[in-house]
Order: structure tokens, then sequence, then C-alpha cells
């Protein structure tokens, strides 16, 4: 088992602004490259690979099934370990006063029995279902998938035995906040549910802009015709649904098995988490 006292989370809070920072570093000049070819390790191959759950529901397609819960939960069932880390970095490092800085990421796989118990939380499988449950019940978008940067953060092995499953508000996920920033090849390894499409309703829609203002990648802009979604930006979130005050945009999902299928499989892919 790795050695990472208590206090360790609190190096984390306070080293964590690096990973936006370093984001926004590659878009600079003359260091940029610099940046991105030292960052480059942690995303190369199968170290980085993400995938969105929107929580807004009804999802056209999905009739009476919540879909995070629904993929979630399978792997929750499947996964050999499990644990909560004390406290999420990013809503930590961000003093976060609208969702709780406790117990939030959800790590499955055999990597899970190296985190020491003194940041974490070693859960069975009821337990880790309380705390989905928990979670969505607050509005907040999972993310699932691999992200090499954790087997640093909490000590395991680089063995690719790592699910992490975040569960992420705008205001302080780090890849919310910095993913528009990275070259393209990094942005590419966030993959939207295969299936998903997003509409507005043009009799509804307003034209505030709210959607565009909030939507972390910039996917969405404003014309004459109402709003336009740039397909190879948007990553599925489903924030803009939920940040629409007339609710005009929707969330469809052309065949839900195919896109858990799919969503698994690649998982499956890169991570032996059973």
């Amino acid at each position: 088992m790795s050695r990472r006292p208590a206090w360790w989370l609190n190096v984390l809070k306070v080293l964590w602004p690096i990973t936006y920072w370093s984001a926004r570093m590659t878009q600079w000049p003359i260091i940029g490259k610099g940046v991105a070819l030292i960052a480059s390790p942690f995303f190369k191959d199968n170290g980085f690979h993400l995938t969105y759950i929107p929580i807004n529901h009804p999802i056209k397609g999905v009739e009476n099934v919540v879909l995070p819960r629904m993929i979630i939960e399978e792997m929750i069932k499947r996964s050999s370990h499990r644990v909560t880390i004390n406290r999420c970095s990013c809503r930590d490092s961000s003093d976060c006063k609208t969702y709780p800085i406790q117990d939030s990421c959800l790590l499955m796989g055999e990597g899970t029995t190296h985190i020491d118990p003194r940041i974490s939380k070693h859960i069975s499988i009821d337990e880790a279902l309380k705390h989905l449950d928990n979670m969505l019940s607050l509005g907040l978008i999972p993310m699932a998938g691999r992200v090499r940067m954790d087997d640093l953060f909490y000590g395991v092995p680089n063995e690719q035995k790592l699910l992490t499953v975040c569960f992420c508000c705008r205001c302080c996920c780090t890849v919310l906040k910095s993913l528009r920033y990275y070259p393209q090849d990094i942005q590419s390894k966030v993959i939207r549910l295969k299936g998903l499409s997003l509409s507005v309703d043009p009799d509804k829609c307003r034209k505030c802009a709210t959607c565009i203002e909030d939507c972390f990648m910039n996917a969405l802009t404003l014309a004459d015709k109402g709003i336009v979604r740039n397909e190879e930006l948007c990553k599925g979130c489903g924030r803009c649904a939920t940040a629409c005050p007339e609710k005009a945009v929707s969330i469809s999902i052309s065949d839900m098995e195919v896109a858990i299928a799919d969503v698994q499989n690649r998982i499956r892919q890169r991570i032996n988490y059973e």
C-alpha cells in the first residue's frame, strides 16, 4: 500500500491549480510547446480517456431510466475494489461553496487497494451505490475513464487498474475549466457518448446566451437563426441543457444499448477494474 498521510490532500490542494495553469500555458507563445511536451506523458496512449455521462433527464430515447446510474452502477458491481477520496481536490483548491468537498471522487479497480486509508475510504458495493445516488441527486456531472495522473496523486502503480469516476461541478472541475486550452490531440480523448445529440427548440430559445457562457469547450455560438453547436468541440456533458433557463435545449440518444456498450467497451480496453 502506498504511503499518503492525511496532510497529502493539503499538498494537493496547493498544487492543484497547476493542472489548470499548465493547460493555459500550452497556448502561450515560446514556452507553450515546451509545457505541452512536459505534460504529454500523462496523456499519451491510454493515459487519458474520459467520457461525460449527462445528468439531465428526461433524455429522449432513455425513457424511465436514469442513464448515469445505469452505466456507473454496472461499473460498481463489476469492480474488484472501490474507494472514495476524502476530499475532491478540484473543489478543495477552489474552496467550493456550492457542492461538497468531502467524499466526492469514486475510484474503482485493484489499483484502489494501494490507496492509503488516511486519504480515502475503502467501501463496499452497496456503499458505492449509495454514494453514486447522493452525487447524482446534487446534479453533478459524472465523468468516467482513465486518468494517468491519479496514479501519481494517490500512489497507485501504473498498471491500468484504476478507474476514475469524478462527479464534476462547472465551477471547480479542472477538466471542465481547462480542456479547451489543451492541444486538439488531448481534447479528442474526451469522448462524447455514442449517438448522443443536442437540439435547441427555436420556439423556446430566447437567445439569452446562457448556454454559450456555460459551455466549457466554447462549442456553442449565437447566429441569426439561434444557437449553433460545433459538433467537433461538443463533449456531450449536458451542461447547456441544465443551464438553459427556458429548457430549450434537449438531449437525445439514438440507441441507449449501443451507447452504454460503447462506453463500457472503451473503458475495458484501457482499464482492468474488474
